[in-house]
């Protein structure tokens, strides 16, 4: 039995008509009636009481009615769904982070516009450690993750820039610094001990600059981490600018570096060879270019 043997038969038992209904079906009348007959033997059922003037369900055929259409009913939205999937336009996206990417907005723009234009995709996000996205993304257990560049990627990933800061110094309230007019010169930190993001860019470039070797006491992980080891007066720390808009912990004070500023990037980063619909649409939201 067929798709098409359970439409020649709706076509009849809607219109109890052979002729009409292979008209509408576009076959030739005898065709018709040999397709019903073959699905009365495969279904070893009379579906259909027929005279010389009338055609009639019987009551196997009013049975097998209602589970023919809702046969086809789930077929038709099994294809529509297979159809949409080859569209990207459903699915699921598993997305991972660092903090900075969603103190950033990025994250949650991307997000956002991405739920907007395709509401069948269900899209989640977790915090990882930086250093573990890339293989998670190798393995397939994330599809796309937004990290603070730079970040050593293997050859099967590739890094889109979505967005561009600069780096500042988060200093204790009780810091001498703290209380200094203008930006804080890198020798000035020469002496201090640092609490170190994930992203330690900003605290070798300081550091370089300096001409000093940072004396590190700490790198607790994130940037909530850090901020609250300086609060606590464990030391001082370089981080993205863009906490200074978003985050306010007690005893902590951001302070402007001197000099050309220290910049850093937030990237999505992805496989080169994505096969998800799903995924590549996303990808082509934050790049701009068809994958």
């Amino acid at each position: 039995m067929e798709l098409r043997h359970l439409r020649y038969f709706i076509a009849v038992a809607e219109q109890l008509h052979f002729a009409q209904a292979a008209e509408t079906l576009g076959i030739a009348p005898p065709t018709l009636t040999v397709q019903i007959q073959e699905l009365e033997r495969t279904l070893q059922a009379q579906l259909f009481r027929r005279t010389k003037r009338t055609v009639a369900l019987t009551p196997a055929g009013e049975v097998f009615l209602a589970e023919a259409r809702e046969t086809l009913a789930q077929f038709e939205r099994t294809l529509n769904v297979g159809k949409r999937a080859g569209r990207g336009e459903v699915g699921r996206i598993h997305i991972g982070y660092v903090g900075s990417a969603a103190f950033s907005g990025i994250l949650q723009k991307q997000i956002r516009a991405f739920r907007k234009s395709r509401p069948g995709v269900l899209v989640q996000a977790t915090e990882h450690p930086m250093g573990e996205l890339p293989a998670l993304l190798e393995e397939g257990r994330v599809d796309v993750a937004f990290v603070r560049m730079p970040v050593e990627l293997p050859s099967s990933l590739r890094a889109h820039v979505l967005a561009r800061d600069a780096f500042c110094a988060a200093l204790p309230a009780e810091h001498p610094l703290a209380a200094a007019a203008g930006p804080i010169k890198a020798r000035a930190l020469a002496g201090e001990t640092f609490v170190v993001p994930e992203q330690d860019l900003g605290t070798r470039e300081i550091a370089r600059r300096g001409r000093f070797n940072p004396r590190i006491v700490s790198a607790p992980g994130t940037l909530l981490a850090v901020l609250t080891q300086v609060s606590v007066g464990a030391g001082v720390a370089i981080v993205p600018n863009v906490l200074t808009r978003v985050v306010s912990l007690p005893n902590v004070v951001f302070k402007t570096l001197a000099g050309e500023p220290v910049m850093s990037e937030v990237a999505a980063v992805f496989r080169k060879y994505e096969h998800s619909p799903a995924t590549k649409k996303l990808i082509e939201q934050m790049t701009g270019k068809t994958t």
